[in-house]
């Protein structure tokens, strides 16, 4: 046993060593080295070890500059496949955030006009907070090497708790399930890095009859990154349901013109600089001409608390908000960054 724990030792050592490229081989294949020093005859040596799980030497490896660089996207992906499969580890999906306030330059209050006496006490500075999670579904690669099958969950709340008169409520809570698969590609475009995601999600608010906002979508995305670069275009399709026969029926299609103001796909971009994050995301419906466009920064406070500054302007803010316009600034805490 101890002659293993040495050999263990002695292979991971030699891959901490190598260049940032070669690193990233090598720790991928960890895995292998563990199963094999456990299973392997005391005579097997560290070179057939190496054979066999396709161990960078970095003593054979000619030492070249790597042309296509890891970018943010990479960079987050492998630190997120090291703890992956950790019970103790969650890993996110989306930012993680508390808006202690956010305010907005008119509060939609028709949506509540069928409730007596709670519109009228709705006030434009409320609360958000998101959390957002996810979790893998393959230990191995798939169909090519660092692919990943995901499911995730993404909650956002609204929180009227500056309200007099009302019970200082929950104003709008979004659901967000989803599953997707993510790989890299072969393609480097002006000596970047890119990839593709293809999904489904449902998102809803979880309300029914007249409060009742969802709607159901496949996408497919395609990732750039360079540098301290990333971007992501995803146009998706919406998945039609059948219409309503009244506004009380509780089947059917609760918001059938949503695509008018959500639009067919979103754009973002992330820029990282030192240790502050710039990104900027919208969303087009070049037909009706609505949309969105959302900013965002975030900036150390301490320990792994960030600080969080957004703004957005458009339409779909929220699932009940998503046929009507409005302008929003709010500041808190992120628990991470967009990447």
């Amino acid at each position: 046993m101890a002659l293993k724990i040495s050999t263990l030792v002695l292979l991971v050592a030699s891959t901490a060593t190598l260049p940032v490229t070669y690193a990233q081989e090598a720790q991928l294949d960890n895995a292998c080295i563990v199963e094999k020093v456990s299973s392997m005859d005391e005579n097997t040596s560290i070179a057939e070890i190496r054979a066999l799980c396709k161990v960078v030497d970095s003593a054979s490896v000619e030492r070249k500059p790597a042309k296509h660089s890891k970018g943010p996207i990479s960079e987050r992906m492998l630190k997120e496949r090291r703890t992956a499969f950790d019970p103790y580890v969650i890993t996110p999906h989306r930012m993680n955030y508390v808006l202690p306030v956010l305010t907005t330059n008119q509060i939609n209050k028709a949506a509540y006009d069928h409730i007596e006496g709670y519109a009228d006490n709705l006030v434009d500075v409320e609360s958000k907070f998101q959390l957002s999670l996810k979790a893998p579904l393959n230990h191995r690669d798939i169909f090519t090497r660092g692919d990943a099958l995901m499911f995730a969950f993404t909650l956002e709340a609204w929180w009227q708790v500056y309200s007099d008169n009302i019970s200082k409520p929950f104003r709008e809570t979004n659901y967000r399930p989803e599953l997707f698969y993510i790989a890299p590609l072969q393609w480097h475009p002006f000596e970047g890095n890119t990839g593709f995601i293809l999904g489904a999600e449902h998102q809803s608010n979880g309300r029914s009859q007249l409060l009742s906002r969802s709607w159901n979508r496949v996408y497919a995305g395609l990732l750039f990154e360079k540098g301290n670069f990333a971007m992501a275009i995803k146009p998706w399709f919406r998945i039609n349901e059948d219409e309503k026969e009244n506004p009380l029926d509780p089947d059917g299609d609760d918001n059938p013109d949503i695509d008018d103001y959500m639009g067919h796909f979103q754009l973002h971009m992330v820029y990282k600089m030192d240790d502050y994050e710039f990104s900027v995301g919208g969303r087009q419906n070049f037909g009706e001409h609505h949309g969105a466009l959302e900013l965002g920064f975030t900036f150390p406070l301490w320990g792994k608390l960030r600080g969080y500054a957004t703004a957005f302007t458009g339409y779909g803010e929220s699932m009940i908000d998503y046929n009507y316009k409005q302008t929003r600034f709010g500041i808190g805490i992120a628990l991470n960054n967009v990447l």
